[in-house]
């Protein structure tokens, strides 16, 4: 078992962000978009058994197998579900289970919070005995969304703190694919790019406050970011540049699955 502990915020949170400052309301925001849950089963194949690493408060985890939740933030752990299993307190760089315990592992939104990826990565791979599944961000992709133009650094931010997709797969060895996920248009899961064709959810700190990158930025920045969005929504700038957005079925952006199969 690797000895790696990870420094962690008062309520246990273990990466950058304090998820007890900011994940409060998270669970209300970040609910499973069901397109991308049906891409996450499948890559996860038939096992039965399945370890989610920095679940957070559930999403996507599968209903009907045999699911084993980890995640060391103690407000993300209370906004669980009743009826899905309790997550145990725990960091993906030191987890507790013996070699290849589970025939799949997952981790969505995650692998950017760990503060030793590598280990982590290593972790996850040496208890699954099948596939690994990751759901995660183009580091290189990120700053093409149109939200740069409004708030820069929070997208800057992003793109610094998601490791290269690539690296994720040589680390976990085995047979590596990655491939994009679309985007829906009414998408349940409120991550920045979910709000490709509603700029409007921008306006709402609850949203902003449930994707963490925001919570790196100036308080005053994010405000004038707002503010800047919130005129051309009012003028009719935004939609001038981006309008045909609002109409379009689903959005390929910077997000992505890493499959990692045994050789």
């Amino acid at each position: 078992m690797n000895a790696t502990a990870a420094a962690r915020h008062a309520d246990g949170s273990a990466g950058d962000a304090d998820y007890g400052r900011i994940g409060r309301g998270y669970a209300s925001y970040r609910q499973p978009e069901p397109a991308i849950a049906a891409q996450i089963e499948a890559a996860l194949g038939p096992a039965g058994t399945i370890l989610n690493v920095g679940a957070g408060a559930g999403s996507y985890e599968p209903r009907g197998r045999d699911v084993t939740a980890v995640e060391p933030s103690a407000s993300m752990r209370a906004q669980r579900p009743a009826e899905i299993a309790v997550a145990i307190d725990a960091t993906a760089e030191a987890l507790p289970f013996p070699d290849r315990s589970f025939d799949a592992a997952m981790a969505t939104f995650t692998v950017h919070q760990w503060q030793d990826l590598d280990a982590g990565l290593r972790e996850v791979r040496r208890v699954t005995r099948g596939p690994v599944v990751i759901l995660s961000c183009d580091p290189a992709l990120v700053e093409a969304f149109w939200l740069a133009d409004y708030a820069p650094k929070v997208l800057a931010t992003e793109a610094r703190r998601y490791p290269a997709l690539d690296h994720i797969g040589a680390v976990l060895g085995g047979q590596v694919e990655i491939v994009p996920v679309a985007i829906p248009l009414a998408c349940r899961d409120g991550f920045n790019e979910a709000y490709y064709g509603r700029p409007e959810c921008f306006l709402d700190e609850g949203a902003r406050s449930a994707c963490s990158a925001w919570s790196f930025v100036d308080p005053a920045e994010n405000a004038a970011s707002v503010e800047r969005l919130r005129r051309d929504l009012e003028t009719g700038a935004w939609d001038a540049r981006y309008g045909a957005l609002r109409g379009q079925p689903s959005f390929d952006g910077s997000l992505r699955l890493v499959m990692s199969r045994p050789a």
